[in-house]
C-alpha cells in the first residue's frame, strides 16, 4: 500500500511560482504518479503524470509552465508563471500498474493524498 502526503501549496500573485511536493511511503513503490487539481464546482483534472522511468505527460494548460520531477517515490511539481485559473486544490495520485499512453484519469489511480491548496490572485 501507498500513503501520499502533499506540501508546498500557498497563495501567490499572477506570474508567481510555487513548488509542490508529494512524499510517498508504504510497502510498495508507485509506478505511475500524477498531479491532479480540482477547483470548486469543477471536475478533477490531470495536470501532469510521470512514470517510473521518468517519462512525463502534461495537460495542455500546464505545458511550458509546469514541470514534474520524480525521485523514486517522491514527486514534485514546479509551477511557474501561475495564472488565476490555476487556483485549485492540487492532489498527488499514484498507482502500482504504470501510466497509460493517454491522458490520465482519476480512475487510473488508487492512492491519493489529502491535497494542497494553490491560490493565484490577479
Amino acid at each position: 500500500q501507498v500513503q501520499l502526503v502533499e506540501s508546498g501549496g500557498g497563495s501567490v500573485q499572477t506570474g508567481g511560482s510555487l513548488r509542490l511536493s508529494c512524499a510517498a511511503s508504504g510497502d510498495s513503490t508507485p509506478y505511475c504518479m500524477a498531479w491532479f487539481r480540482q477547483a470548486p464546482g469543477k471536475e478533477r483534472e490531470a495536470v501532469a503524470r510521470i512514470d517510473r522511468d521518468g517519462s512525463t505527460r502534461y495537460a495542455e494548460s500546464a505545458r511550458g509552465r509546469f514541470t514534474a520531477f520524480r525521485d523514486n517515490a517522491n514527486l514534485s511539481l514546479q509551477m511557474n508563471n501561475l495564472k488565476p485559473e490555476d487556483s485549485a486544490m492540487y492532489y498527488c495520485a499514484a498507482n502500482l500498474r504504470g501510466c497509460f499512453g493517454r491522458p490520465p484519469r482519476p480512475a487510473d489511480f488508487g492512492y491519493w493524498g489529502q491535497g494542497t491548496q494553490v491560490t493565484v490572485s490577479s
